[in-house]
């Protein structure tokens, strides 16, 4: 059996009730939302205080406490984007109150959409772009969410949202400039 196939059905099974399948699960994606989490943390200011393996374990353990009935592995993975993102905010927030607004966090975009005069981003502006994008469009705001935080793949987003991979391409294209503009406005 292939490791999605797995993955879904110990998701599945999980979902039912079976705590052995929680338990066999979790060696399973572990390791991925460690990967996910650490490209997340590459454009990381090296100061910040929290390490991806602490941001995979908070979130892993929200979502085991999660009723939630698990699709499969591509809704587990866009769950855990959304997971992560939320606990990085919360993170930047209380690091920002603690400093009376110091300097945040902060995360870069996508290298290759933003200027370089603007290649570090604040987590609190990209949160902030990002609840603005949501009251606009959701589904783009989602797509961010689950590409930047979660680490999701243009076909695992396929996946997840029902939308083709060229819609999906096209709705992140569009996210991520509609992001830029928004992010250099407020600067």
């Amino acid at each position: 059996m292939d490791t999605d196939a797995e993955i879904t059905g110990l998701l599945q099974q999980w979902g039912g009730g079976d705590e052995k399948a929680g338990d066999a699960l979790a060696p399973l994606v572990y390791n991925e939302l460690r990967i996910r989490a650490q490209r997340a943390f590459r454009s990381e200011n090296s100061g910040h205080t929290l390490q991806p393996t602490a941001l995979v374990n908070e979130a892993y353990a929200k979502l085991v406490n999660a009723d939630v009935d698990w699709q499969d592995r591509a809704h587990f993975y866009a769950l855990a984007a959304r997971m992560m993102r939320r606990l990085l905010i919360n993170h930047a927030n209380s690091r920002k109150a603690e400093r009376r607004g110091g300097d945040a966090v902060h995360v870069t975009l996508d290298r290759q959409e933003i200027p370089e005069h603007g290649n570090d981003v604040e987590m609190i502006a990209l949160a902030d772009a990002l609840s603005a994008l949501e009251q606009l469009d959701e589904r783009k705001s989602r797509l961010i969410e689950m590409q930047y935080f979660g680490g999701l793949t243009v076909e695992e987003m396929a996946a997840v949202t029902d939308l083709s991979v060229a819609t999906v391409g096209r709705e992140l294209r569009f996210a991520r400039a509609w992001l830029k503009n928004e992010i250099l406005t407020d600067e």
